[in-house]
């Protein structure tokens, strides 16, 4: 394929289709879209395997993954409960049962399928456009950013570009999508716990 039909799909693919998702405002079209998307990749990107990290790799990681999360889950939830104290934790404590739901359900349903395709698909995929490195990271993370427009508010499109750079720099490290799988399923959770999870729903986006 030439570089300028590979650049058509690319921008097909991760540009019109979150504004697809933004004109239909179907829920059901979303989910479809993401996990289409994610068992094609799967489909087509199997055999690509990376050579497994040793036990002590993967420790060191999660060590890495856990120490930042930590970090982030300071700052972030401070900073909530201080510009929106009527929503901090309200999720957890007011609706327990859905919020636990929630924090199983998001990175199966949710998280894995979005790794799929942002983190392997576009460094598999579009290689020959942006390279193997940073290119990879700028692509990768902003694409995932911008996809968060679905949800109609800057803060949604701020934190997903913030978090997809973040996620795209570990891969390129460690080249392990169950890694940054934790890692993203993680952050995704603690948004929904600390209050700021109502940026990142269509209900609130789609039905004011």
């Amino acid at each position: 394929m030439t570089r300028l039909a590979l650049w058509f799909e690319f921008l097909a693919l991760f540009g019109a289709g979150p504004l697809l998702v933004v004109v239909v405002k179907q829920r059901l079209v979303f989910l479809l879209l993401l996990w289409v998307g994610a068992v094609f990749v799967w489909h087509r990107t199997h055999h690509h395997r990376q050579p497994p990290l040793t036990a002590d790799a993967v420790r060191t990681e999660m060590r890495s993954i856990l120490r930042r999360f930590m970090a982030v889950a300071l700052v972030l939830g401070f900073g909530t409960w201080l510009m929106m104290p009527e929503g901090f934790l309200t999720f957890p404590l007011e609706r327990p049962w859905l919020w636990l739901a929630v924090m199983v359900g998001y990175p199966l349903l949710s998280v894995w399928p979005q790794e799929m395709l942002y983190r392997r698909f576009v460094q598999l995929r579009y290689a020959p456009l942006f390279g193997p490195c940073w290119g990879f990271v700028a692509a990768s993370g902003l694409a995932f950013g911008y996809a968060h427009l679905i949800f109609v508010n800057p803060i949604a499109i701020v934190l997903s570009t913030a978090g997809g750079l973040l996620f795209a720099t570990n891969f390129l490290r460690h080249r392990s999508l169950m890694l940054v799988w934790v890692e993203h399923s993680l952050y995704g959770c603690l948004i929904f716990t600390i209050g700021l999870g109502r940026f990142f729903f269509t209900g609130a986006a789609w039905h004011p």
